[in-house]
């Protein structure tokens, strides 16, 4: 094993979700339009609000880099709930009692949206109800459990502080929090997809938008040359594709989390599960052609610094034969997750200046519910009305703690990545790899990464992330190179899988 990873390199089933589901493929777009909002981004956040403003007579254009609902969510968990594990007693300390209350209803509205339209729509899309729990499994942090319990009661939260849950674990200290659910994320957008047709949404696959052109009326600038103008712009992708000058790539940090979907030889009790301690354990059921499974996903950690990815499935395996006796894995796979500062999303005006650009990212591991609130914010501020949890969204925001302490750790860990990736010089060059290896490797004399394919061809990059200059690390889970400053990610040939970068790196082959 060289420091990059094992060479024994298995082949990574694709999630779930996206196999389960198939849209009707939507054209490029090829020539400059104009409409009343340009959305930017096909996954829960963009899908919603297309749907929510077209049932308002608003015309719509919705654009998505690659396929839509193929990205981060096409790779959740999706639990829908405001249980976003211990948060409630961290919120009351930094941004007081109303404003974390006004968080957890503004969750508790996004689930019941959810229900009622899947139900009006008549969506199958396997809504099904389930308490949230969160557990410890030390004293140290039954405490925080304990602490979480103190605050739902001030808060008004329906829960309650139990000493176990249904599971072979040896738990100090259990919170349920009531009403929460799960479903199938795609099924239920799919659903929207099929209204927004309806209602005469234009909807454009393969269209990446790269900037935003600040005129009398702004319009959304594609890879290809073409314009979307609009009265408004909606940044619903992942990561902002456009910035403002709102310096988000200082203001967020990227971590990876991984999944299994597996089956069990326990039978699953119900419920929705996350372990307090990290690194997280989380559990829910699913059933995957009309076999009952269950998924399992945590092992999370900052983008570019997580090691040898195949550890953390094995991590997960294990945890799954101890606790559900763990049968078989069906699918296998990791997602990215955005943290703002202060662990709420930013959504609404992209900058003071830019009124007219709107952006939504920053979702942590919990985007089904917080993209559904995305989504009606935004549709609201686009209509004009009044919304009471827009000031605590808003991207302009700024709370001296976390904000300020956050802030400088999460740029102190990037210059620590800058200066130590530029005085790397590794041992390994391209012709030790083994077929389906990746590594950073030394190649005329500099750092180098090279990936070798089956047929023996080699793939060299400059490692040096075309965002900010920092020096990617091969994740070999994925076969990606991944920048542990701001998360970019690329293929090993070079080229963009996700941003905030917008140009690949550079072929020294």
């Amino acid at each position: 094993m060289n420091e990059q990873g094992s060479k024994s390199l298995p082949t990574w089933p694709k999630p779930y979700w996206p196999e389960s589901i198939r849209l009707s493929s939507f054209p490029k777009l090829e020539e400059d339009i104009e409409v009343d909002i340009a959305i930017v981004g096909g996954g829960i956040t963009g899908v919603t609000a297309a749907y929510l403003l077209s049932i308002e007579g608003v015309k719509v254009a919705l654009l998505e880099a690659d396929k839509l609902l193929n990205g981060a969510t096409g790779h959740t968990t999706a639990k829908v709930t405001a249980q976003h594990h211990l948060f409630y007693d961290e919120l009351i300390q930094h941004v007081g009692v109303e404003n974390a209350k006004r968080y957890f209803e503004s969750n508790q509205q996004a689930i019941q949206l959810i229900q009622s339209t899947s139900e009006k729509l008549a969506i199958d899309c396997e809504f099904q109800p389930e308490d949230a729990y969160v557990y410890a499994v030390t004293d140290a942090y039954a405490k925080q459990v304990e602490r979480e319990y103190k605050a739902y009661q001030q808060l008004g939260i329906d829960g309650d502080l139990t000493g176990a849950i249904p599971f072979d674990l040896p738990v100090r200290a259990a919170l349920r929090m009531r009403h929460q659910a799960q479903f199938h994320p795609l099924k239920f957008l799919a659903g929207l997809v099929a209204v927004m047709e309806q209602k005469g949404v234009q909807i454009f696959e393969r269209t990446v938008a790269v900037d935003v052109e600040q005129t009398h009326r702004p319009a959304v600038v594609t890879r290809n040359g073409h314009k979307v103008i609009a009265k408004k712009i909606l940044s619903c992708s992942h990561y902002p594709f456009y910035d403002g000058r709102g310096f988000y790539f200082a203001r967020m940090y990227a971590e990876r989390a991984y999944i299994l979907a597996a089956t069990t030889g326990t039978h699953y009790p119900g419920g929705m599960y996350i372990s307090a301690e990290s690194p997280a354990r989380s559990l829910r059921s699913v059933r995957i052609h009309d076999q009952p499974m269950v998924l399992i996903s945590g092992d999370g950690h900052r983008t570019g610094e997580g090691g040898d990815t195949a550890k953390h499935y094995q991590d997960l395996q294990t945890f799954g034969e101890q606790v559900l006796g763990l049968q078989q894995i069906s699918y296998r796979w990791s997602n990215q997750d955005l943290y703002t500062l202060d662990k709420i999303p930013y959504i609404g005006e992209i900058t003071n200046v830019h009124p007219n650009v709107l952006v939504a990212t920053g979702y942590k591991k919990w985007g089904m519910t917080s993209g559904v609130v995305a989504a009606e914010l935004m549709r609201d501020i686009v209509m004009g009305r009044d919304n009471p949890y827009q000031d605590l969204y808003h991207p302009a925001r700024f709370y001296a703690d976390p904000s300020l302490r956050r802030f400088l750790l999460h740029n102190g860990n990037v210059a620590a990545h800058l200066i130590k990736g530029k005085i790397e010089l590794p041992g390994l060059e391209p012709a030790q790899l083994v077929t389906g290896e990746g590594a950073v490797v030394t190649y005329n004399g500099r750092r180098a990464g090279a990936y070798k394919e089956a047929d023996g061809k080699v793939y060299i990059v400059d490692t040096t992330c075309t965002h900010m200059g920092c020096e990617v690390n091969w994740n070999h889970g994925e076969r990606t190179w991944d920048c542990p400053c701001h998360g970019s990610r690329f293929a090993h040939t070079g080229e963009v899988v996700e941003g905030p970068a917008k140009q690949p790196l550079r072929r020294l082959d």
